[in-house]
Protein backbone atom coordinates (compact mmCIF):
# COMPACT_ATOMS: atom_id res chain seq x y z
CA UNK A 1 0.00 0.00 0.00
CA UNK A 2 1.05 3.48 -0.17
CA UNK A 3 3.84 4.57 1.85
CA UNK A 4 4.02 8.01 3.04
CA UNK A 5 7.12 9.29 4.62
CA UNK A 6 6.92 12.40 6.47
CA UNK A 7 10.11 13.27 7.39
CA UNK A 8 11.98 12.40 3.57
CA UNK A 9 8.45 14.18 2.27
CA UNK A 10 8.10 10.87 -0.10
CA UNK A 11 4.72 9.51 -1.07
CA UNK A 12 5.31 6.39 -3.13
CA UNK A 13 2.45 4.56 -4.47
CA UNK A 14 1.80 1.23 -6.90
CA UNK A 15 -0.41 0.83 -10.02
CA UNK A 16 -0.77 -2.64 -11.49
CA UNK A 17 -2.17 -3.12 -15.09
CA UNK A 18 -3.90 -6.56 -14.91
CA UNK A 19 -5.38 -8.62 -17.67
CA UNK A 20 -5.33 -11.84 -20.08
CA UNK A 21 -2.58 -12.39 -22.57
CA UNK A 22 -1.59 -10.15 -24.54
CA UNK A 23 -4.65 -7.81 -24.03
CA UNK A 24 -2.17 -4.64 -24.10
CA UNK A 25 -0.91 -4.16 -20.52
CA UNK A 26 2.57 -3.83 -21.77
CA UNK A 27 2.00 -1.91 -25.01
CA UNK A 28 -0.67 0.54 -22.26
CA UNK A 29 3.17 1.09 -20.62
CA UNK A 30 5.12 1.74 -23.92
CA UNK A 31 2.39 4.19 -25.07
CA UNK A 32 2.32 6.21 -21.74
CA UNK A 33 6.61 6.05 -21.34
CA UNK A 34 6.38 7.88 -25.32
CA UNK A 35 3.55 10.24 -24.62
CA UNK A 36 5.23 11.79 -21.14
CA UNK A 37 7.37 14.41 -20.31
CA UNK A 38 10.63 12.98 -20.04
CA UNK A 39 10.88 15.22 -16.69
CA UNK A 40 7.87 13.39 -15.08
CA UNK A 41 8.65 9.99 -16.04
CA UNK A 42 11.81 6.98 -15.30
CA UNK A 43 13.47 4.48 -17.70
CA UNK A 44 10.38 1.86 -18.69
CA UNK A 45 11.59 -1.82 -17.96
CA UNK A 46 10.32 -4.83 -19.93
CA UNK A 47 11.39 -8.27 -19.24
CA UNK A 48 9.74 -10.16 -21.62
CA UNK A 49 10.52 -13.38 -23.92
CA UNK A 50 10.39 -14.32 -27.18
CA UNK A 51 7.18 -14.42 -28.07
CA UNK A 52 7.11 -10.96 -26.91
CA UNK A 53 4.88 -12.06 -23.77
CA UNK A 54 5.58 -10.24 -20.51
CA UNK A 55 7.59 -13.19 -18.60
CA UNK A 56 7.72 -11.34 -14.80
CA UNK A 57 6.21 -7.86 -15.03
CA UNK A 58 7.27 -4.39 -16.51
CA UNK A 59 8.02 -1.40 -14.67
CA UNK A 60 7.71 2.23 -14.91
CA UNK A 61 8.03 5.10 -12.31
CA UNK A 62 6.12 8.43 -12.68
CA UNK A 63 6.79 11.46 -10.15
CA UNK A 64 6.65 14.97 -9.41
CA UNK A 65 7.21 17.61 -7.00
CA UNK A 66 4.14 19.08 -5.17
CA UNK A 67 3.78 22.90 -4.33
CA UNK A 68 4.11 21.35 -0.93
CA UNK A 69 7.22 20.13 -1.19
CA UNK A 70 6.59 16.43 -1.55
CA UNK A 71 7.69 14.06 -3.66
CA UNK A 72 4.97 11.93 -5.19
CA UNK A 73 5.93 8.77 -6.82
CA UNK A 74 3.88 6.16 -8.64
CA UNK A 75 5.06 3.17 -9.89
CA UNK A 76 3.15 1.29 -12.82
CA UNK A 77 3.82 -2.46 -12.88
CA UNK A 78 2.16 -4.94 -15.61
CA UNK A 79 1.04 -8.86 -14.25
CA UNK A 80 2.15 -11.64 -16.96
CA UNK A 81 -1.14 -12.62 -18.48
CA UNK A 82 -0.65 -16.26 -19.21
CA UNK A 83 -2.16 -18.69 -16.86
CA UNK A 84 1.19 -20.43 -15.77
CA UNK A 85 2.08 -17.45 -14.18
CA UNK A 86 0.03 -17.18 -11.23
CA UNK A 87 2.44 -16.89 -8.70
CA UNK A 88 3.95 -14.06 -10.38
CA UNK A 89 0.66 -11.89 -10.63
CA UNK A 90 0.12 -12.49 -6.94
CA UNK A 91 3.57 -11.07 -5.76
CA UNK A 92 3.08 -7.92 -8.73
CA UNK A 93 -0.51 -7.24 -6.87
CA UNK A 94 0.89 -7.11 -3.41
CA UNK A 95 0.45 -3.74 -1.87
CA UNK A 96 -1.16 -2.58 -4.81
CA UNK A 97 -3.22 1.12 -4.61
CA UNK A 98 -4.66 0.52 -7.43
CA UNK A 99 -5.34 -1.39 -10.59
CA UNK A 100 -5.84 -0.69 -14.53
CA UNK A 101 -7.76 -4.29 -16.00
CA UNK A 102 -6.87 -4.12 -19.49
CA UNK A 103 -9.53 -6.16 -21.22
CA UNK A 104 -9.80 -7.27 -24.73
CA UNK A 105 -12.68 -6.35 -27.19
CA UNK A 106 -12.56 -9.13 -29.25
CA UNK A 107 -15.77 -11.02 -28.65
CA UNK A 108 -13.67 -14.44 -28.68
CA UNK A 109 -11.87 -13.00 -25.80
CA UNK A 110 -14.48 -12.69 -23.66
CA UNK A 111 -14.24 -15.46 -22.04
CA UNK A 112 -10.55 -15.20 -21.07
CA UNK A 113 -11.58 -11.69 -19.58
CA UNK A 114 -14.23 -13.07 -17.30
CA UNK A 115 -11.28 -16.02 -15.84
CA UNK A 116 -8.47 -13.15 -15.69
CA UNK A 117 -11.02 -10.49 -13.85
CA UNK A 118 -11.73 -13.78 -11.38
CA UNK A 119 -7.95 -14.71 -10.75
CA UNK A 120 -7.62 -11.30 -10.33
CA UNK A 121 -10.08 -10.99 -7.03
CA UNK A 122 -9.13 -14.08 -5.86
CA UNK A 123 -4.97 -13.07 -5.89
CA UNK A 124 -6.25 -10.08 -4.27
CA UNK A 125 -8.02 -11.88 -1.19
CA UNK A 126 -4.59 -14.09 -0.66
CA UNK A 127 -2.62 -11.04 -0.49
CA UNK A 128 -5.27 -9.27 2.23
CA UNK A 129 -6.92 -6.91 -0.43
CA UNK A 130 -10.75 -6.51 -1.32
CA UNK A 131 -11.27 -5.08 -4.79
CA UNK A 132 -14.27 -3.61 -3.42
CA UNK A 133 -11.76 -1.50 -1.44
CA UNK A 134 -9.40 -0.50 -4.29
CA UNK A 135 -9.96 2.17 -6.75
CA UNK A 136 -10.25 -0.31 -10.05
CA UNK A 137 -11.39 1.14 -13.62
CA UNK A 138 -11.26 -1.09 -17.02
CA UNK A 139 -9.90 -0.62 -20.10
CA UNK A 140 -11.48 -2.33 -23.46
CA UNK A 141 -8.37 -1.98 -25.62
CA UNK A 142 -8.17 -3.35 -29.54
CA UNK A 143 -11.04 -0.52 -30.58
CA UNK A 144 -9.73 -1.15 -33.74
CA UNK A 145 -10.00 -4.57 -34.67
CA UNK A 146 -13.29 -6.69 -36.50
CA UNK A 147 -15.64 -8.77 -34.19
CA UNK A 148 -15.19 -6.39 -31.04
CA UNK A 149 -17.91 -5.91 -28.59
CA UNK A 150 -19.86 -3.18 -29.15
CA UNK A 151 -19.74 0.52 -27.97
CA UNK A 152 -23.70 -0.08 -26.88
CA UNK A 153 -22.18 -3.48 -25.01
CA UNK A 154 -19.15 -1.58 -22.99
CA UNK A 155 -21.52 1.03 -22.03
CA UNK A 156 -23.44 -1.22 -20.82
CA UNK A 157 -20.87 -3.06 -18.94
CA UNK A 158 -20.30 0.67 -17.67
CA UNK A 159 -23.76 1.28 -16.36
CA UNK A 160 -24.21 -2.26 -14.38
CA UNK A 161 -20.85 -1.81 -12.60
CA UNK A 162 -18.90 0.01 -10.13
CA UNK A 163 -15.61 0.61 -11.92
CA UNK A 164 -15.37 3.11 -14.72
CA UNK A 165 -14.72 2.15 -17.81
CA UNK A 166 -12.66 3.03 -20.75
CA UNK A 167 -11.94 2.21 -24.14
CA UNK A 168 -8.33 2.05 -26.37
CA UNK A 169 -6.27 1.46 -28.74
CA UNK A 170 -3.42 1.49 -26.83
CA UNK A 171 -1.36 0.44 -29.92
CA UNK A 172 -2.31 3.90 -31.54
CA UNK A 173 -1.55 5.76 -28.08
CA UNK A 174 -5.44 6.10 -28.03
CA UNK A 175 -7.42 5.78 -24.37
CA UNK A 176 -4.65 5.45 -22.36
CA UNK A 177 -3.52 8.32 -20.86
CA UNK A 178 -7.57 8.74 -19.86
CA UNK A 179 -7.46 5.12 -18.34
CA UNK A 180 -4.60 6.32 -16.50
CA UNK A 181 -6.34 9.69 -15.43
CA UNK A 182 -9.06 8.24 -14.57
CA UNK A 183 -7.76 5.78 -11.92
CA UNK A 184 -5.36 8.48 -10.44
CA UNK A 185 -8.12 10.49 -9.49
CA UNK A 186 -9.73 7.20 -7.62
CA UNK A 187 -6.96 6.68 -5.97
CA UNK A 188 -6.68 10.62 -4.84
CA UNK A 189 -9.76 10.57 -3.65
CA UNK A 190 -9.39 6.76 -1.80
CA UNK A 191 -5.89 8.37 -0.14
CA UNK A 192 -7.48 11.27 0.72
CA UNK A 193 -10.04 9.77 2.80
CA UNK A 194 -7.88 7.29 4.57
CA UNK A 195 -4.81 10.16 4.60
CA UNK A 196 -5.83 13.47 4.54
CA UNK A 197 -3.61 14.64 0.91
CA UNK A 198 -5.68 17.31 0.89
CA UNK A 199 -6.24 18.69 4.85
CA UNK A 200 -2.31 17.30 5.98
CA UNK A 201 -0.08 17.48 3.02
CA UNK A 202 -1.48 19.73 1.00
CA UNK A 203 -1.90 17.76 -2.31
CA UNK A 204 -5.44 18.73 -3.97
CA UNK A 205 -6.53 16.18 -6.74
CA UNK A 206 -5.84 18.72 -9.86
CA UNK A 207 -2.38 18.76 -9.00
CA UNK A 208 -1.91 15.31 -8.06
CA UNK A 209 -3.22 13.79 -11.33
CA UNK A 210 -1.68 16.94 -13.76
CA UNK A 211 1.51 16.37 -11.77
CA UNK A 212 1.42 13.06 -13.09
CA UNK A 213 0.22 13.13 -16.16
CA UNK A 214 2.39 15.96 -17.77
CA UNK A 215 2.70 15.26 -21.66
CA UNK A 216 5.78 15.09 -23.68
CA UNK A 217 5.99 18.66 -25.84
CA UNK A 218 5.79 15.93 -29.10
CA UNK A 219 3.46 14.08 -27.78
CA UNK A 220 1.15 14.02 -31.04
CA UNK A 221 4.38 13.26 -32.95
CA UNK A 222 5.46 10.53 -30.51
CA UNK A 223 2.35 7.90 -29.91
CA UNK A 224 2.76 5.11 -31.96
CA UNK A 225 1.04 3.70 -34.64
CA UNK A 226 0.22 0.38 -36.59
CA UNK A 227 -2.67 -2.22 -35.68
CA UNK A 228 -3.84 -4.24 -32.76
CA UNK A 229 -2.54 -7.77 -32.87
CA UNK A 230 -6.02 -10.19 -32.57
Amino acid sequence: MVQINLEQREITLKIVYYGPALSGKTTNLQAIHQLMDPSVRGRLMVLDTSDDRTLFFDLMPVFFRSRSGFSVKVKLFTAPGQVMHASTRRVVLQAADGIVFVADSQRSMTQANNDSWRDMVQNLKQNGLHIQELPVVIQFNKRDLPDIRSDAEIDEVARRGREPVFKAVALRGQGVMETLAGLLRLTWRTLDARHGLASKLHIEEEEFVQGLLRLSPAAHLQAPAGRSTP
